[in-house]
């Protein structure tokens, strides 16, 4: 049945219902609908605020570079250069079982590995769905649900007989929010990420009020290392390709880790390591350029994102750049065309108006809409948000979709180019590993890291490759677990 815009449906052999656009040849169908023209006009305008040139690029990374140095040479810089007590890569060698477990965004994960050497593992895992509430609650209340979950885990391990009985595991936690770390057992939280607001946390020391959980519930683990997942990718991807340098996650949240030499850390001067000695160090890179906000070309849509944030001023390069922020971007650009009056004249859109209603993962949708009707972007206005859509309207979402899109890769690479400039790997090369959702589902994003990194180096921004990373928060956090335990039973800096 024809409805006012102009459309009806057609029912496919399948049973399904797709709605058809009719056109006149006349402007569009006379209905209050934005022409092609003008969307092409707006399209050019968002453009101009979203593209990064080369130059532009470069500049951004010197700054960056300035700001990892920063972070290296003094305590309590905005990147905070974290050093992980990860000391150097792993041999390959290592073997034995391992718990690892993963405080996520928005899972917890646990995990028993068993590694095999040689860049060999198996891996048995369980995931717990965490709700709203919980990352509100207290957090020793967060941390108990932790040790409750493993608990089941390792007595339904036990049962099958993949776990001994009374056997007391080492355990890799992966803690992947801003921490400082004076030993690799211990981490004093500096600030809650991803939505996380649990109380009594910041301040406090995550492994202690973990290791009272533990106990509490008589769990038969022993915490020996706290890592984030950036670290643990870093050192799973390295163990499984030894060309690795780098680790990057792209997801809800941003962060790199590396591997530097301590005599270039002036700020650990004082712990009497062996200078040319290496360490991982955790960029917590999101925080780049926060609070002065000098370096990042932010659009009045980041700066409105950022002051109704939970955390206003911080984490400024993840807000540009992170899958948390990308559908947001793009909702508050369609929700300033409906106030001006050029889209949706006539309907409701009370739903579109809703703050963090439109999901990143409908970005990745309607850039991959493979058909010339764009019936993806169709499906996404008229189910979550009960809109009717033409198709110039649809071409310049996909279009506004692209250019969020590319930003974010873009800038991604510009935090890459960062370190490999800072570290000299451009002249050999390297690899680097990569993971999180948008890295390894939003179409082109690594296409557009690596067209981003030629941009900044010429030719020779081919030679950093970035690939799909290992598991990091399972995989990595046991092999930390087993390199600490190596390391601190051969008696080398046990108390670090």
């Amino acid at each position: 049945m024809a409805s006012r815009r102009g459309s009806s449906s057609i029912v496919l052999p399948s049973g399904q219902t797709l709605p058809s656009y009719t056109r006149s040849s006349e402007d569009d169908d006379g209905l209050p609908h934005a022409t092609k023209k003008k969307m092409a006009d707006h399209l050019r305008k968002y453009e101009a605020l979203f593209t990064l040139t080369p130059q532009r690029m470069r500049i951004i990374v010197e700054a960056f570079k300035e700001s990892l140095e920063l972070g290296l040479s003094k305590h309590g810089q905005i990147v905070p250069m974290i050093p992980t007590y990860v000391f150097g890569w792993p041999t390959g060698k290592e073997t034995g079982q391992y718990l690892a477990v993963d405080l996520g965004g928005t899972n917890l994960r646990v995990c028993l590995v068993t590694l095999q050497g040689e860049g060999k593992f198996e891996i048995t895992q369980s995931k717990y769905r965490l709700s709203e509430e919980q990352k509100q609650e207290d957090g020793q209340k967060l941390f108990d649900f932790c040790a409750e979950c493993l608990k089941a885990f390792i007595d339904s391990n036990v049962e099958t007989g993949v776990i001994e009985k009374d056997q007391i595991l080492p355990l890799g936690f992966t803690f992947s929010y801003p921490c400082s770390q004076d030993r690799i057992d211990h981490g004093i939280l500096i600030r809650w990420t991803k939505g996380f607001g649990a109380p009594n946390t910041e301040g406090h020391d995550v492994v202690e009020m973990f290791r009272n959980s533990l106990a509490k519930n008589s769990v038969p683990a022993e915490v020996v290392a706290l890592t984030c997942d950036t670290t643990g990718t870093l050192i799973a991807s390295h163990y499984v390709n030894p060309k690795t340098r780098i680790a990057c996650i792209f997801g809800t949240g941003c962060n790199a880790a590396y591997m530097e030499r301590v005599g270039d850390i002036p700020k650990v001067a004082d712990l009497g390591i062996d200078p040319d000695a290496e360490i991982a160090i955790n960029c917590e890179w999101g925080a780049f350029d926060s609070y002065e906000h000098e370096n990042l070309p932010r659009t009045k849509y980041d700066i409105s994102i950022d002051e109704s944030s939970n955390k206003p001023g911080e984490q400024a390069f993840e807000k540009l750049i992170s899958g948390r922020y990308l559908g947001e971007i793009l909702r508050l650009i369609i929700c300033e065309l409906i106030d001006e009056g050029v889209l949706f004249l006539g309907q409701n859109t009370y739903k579109i108006e809703i703050p963090y209603s439109f999901d990143t993962a409908f970005l990745s949708l309607m850039e991959s809409d493979p058909t010339d009707e764009l019936l993806m972007i169709i499906g996404i206005f008229n189910h979550f948000f009960a809109l009717e859509t033409t198709l110039a309207e649809r071409q310049f979402f996909r279009a506004l979709a692209k250019l969020v899109g590319r930003r974010a890769a873009r800038l991604s690479a510009c935090g890459i180019a960062a370190i490999v400039s800072k570290m000299g790997y451009l002249d050999d090369g390297c690899y680097v590993g990569a993971d999180g959702s948008l890295y390894n589902k939003y179409p082109m994003f690594a296409e557009r890291i690596h067209e981003g990194l030629q941009d900044i180096f010429g030719e020779k921004g081919k030679n950093i490759v970035t690939y799909h990373a290992e598991d990091g928060s399972g995989i990595g956090s046991a092999i930390v677990a087993a390199m600490t335990k190596a390391r601190r039973d051969a008696g080398i800096y046990p108390n670090l």
